[in-house]
């Protein structure tokens, strides 16, 4: 396997970066900068294979702030045009920069099948609940309740939680990090380059203009992050607090938070997170962990190996077909069937 030696530097467009001073895909460009050099040496990827697809919205300028091949598609189609690369050009690393909005309203039937298919894309979404771009309008993943300029009285609608819409549409891989935590993203970026078959980061995002603390709550700073989220790591105990006292239980068919020492809890009571399980219930009862009651669920969630993954199926179904083929060129084509000569 080759070693590039590549820098973010190497991965940075000449394009001036024209987001809102202070806006969360800022850091969420210099994760991925940062994670690609590593992931071109683990994936035995070479610069000029790398190619990032985007639909509309405030995320999708992220390709011209990319060296790398880009494609800026129509708003909500970003997955189906990156599986028609994937398809047409397998060898490239595809790449997806879409938000909530671009992917789970208007593309979100891409968006799933896609998903379903498992083709070897790796996307990243963007989460700030709200439509940027256009200005403050709500999305699938505003709070239920949040006033915006479509809802002036408050939206009556319960929001998709990105992370169950993933794993409930057979998904292989779901990730979730928070902009301002880089070194998580590129962990995260880097797990997701490596999976075989369709990864989703999601890329809880801030936007300082419309829906500005969205994640306020459990991300505000590293102390509120330390206390109301949980970075799961594959093979390791799921602890999370200031001093990693708190932990997860499975009880009664659910999960339980619990402080280990306390009631009667010790360390061996804390579970192990698993992956690479391909049973989803725990993965999904993670993905759906919101806070009060729950830490925020950072960090690769689910990582499962699926022998079959879309665009390696069609290559493989086409080069059967043409194995099995009696025509071989147009002339083959032109003389099969009926023919006659005038």
């Amino acid at each position: 396997m080759a070693t590039y030696n590549y820098t973010p530097a190497d991965f940075k467009s000449d394009q001036e970066v024209r987001w809102c001073p202070g806006c969360g895909d800022h850091a969420i460009l210099n994760a991925v900068q940062r994670a690609l050099p590593e992931i071109a040496d683990a994936t035995d990827t070479p610069h000029n294979l790398f190619t990032f697809i985007s639909g509309i919205g405030c995320s999708s300028r992220f390709i011209y702030y990319m060296k790398t091949f880009g494609f800026h598609s129509v708003h909500g189609r970003a997955n189906a045009v990156a599986t028609g690369v994937k398809v047409a050009n397998p060898q490239l690393a595809v790449w997806v920069t879409t938000g909530d909005g671009d992917s789970l309203a208007i593309g979100g039937n891409h968006f799933i099948h896609a998903i379903r298919r498992n083709v070897n894309l790796n996307v990243i979404l963007f989460n700030n609940e709200i439509y940027g771009l256009t200005k403050g309008q709500y999305s699938p993943t505003s709070k239920l309740g949040k006033i915006t300029k479509t809802s002036p009285y408050g939206t009556v609608e319960k929001p998709f939680n990105p992370g169950e819409l993933v794993i409930g549409a057979k998904g292989t891989f779901f990730a979730r990090t928070i902009d301002m935590e880089v070194q998580l993203s590129k962990e995260c970026l880097v797990a997701a380059a490596k999976h075989d078959g369709m990864s989703v980061v999601e890329a809880m995002q801030n936007c300082v203009i419309f829906n500005d603390k969205t994640h306020a709550a459990f991300a505000a700073d590293k102390a509120t992050r330390a206390e109301r989220t949980i970075v799961l790591r594959h093979g390791e105990k799921m602890l999370f607090g200031a001093n990693r006292e708190k932990g997860l239980v499975f009880e009664n068919m659910k999960l339980k938070v619990v402080t280990v020492g306390e009631g009667g809890y010790t360390l061996d009571d804390i579970l192990t997170h698993d992956a690479h399980e391909k049973d989803t219930t725990l993965h999904v009862m993670l993905a759906a962990m919101k806070y009060p009651d729950y830490p925020v669920a950072l960090g690769v969630i689910r990582s499962v190996e699926d022998a079959t993954v879309y665009d390696e199926a069609v290559q493989r179904q086409v080069e059967e077909v043409k194995a099995a083929s009696k025509i071989r060129c147009v002339d083959d084509l032109l003389h099969s069937g009926a023919t006659w000569e005038i």
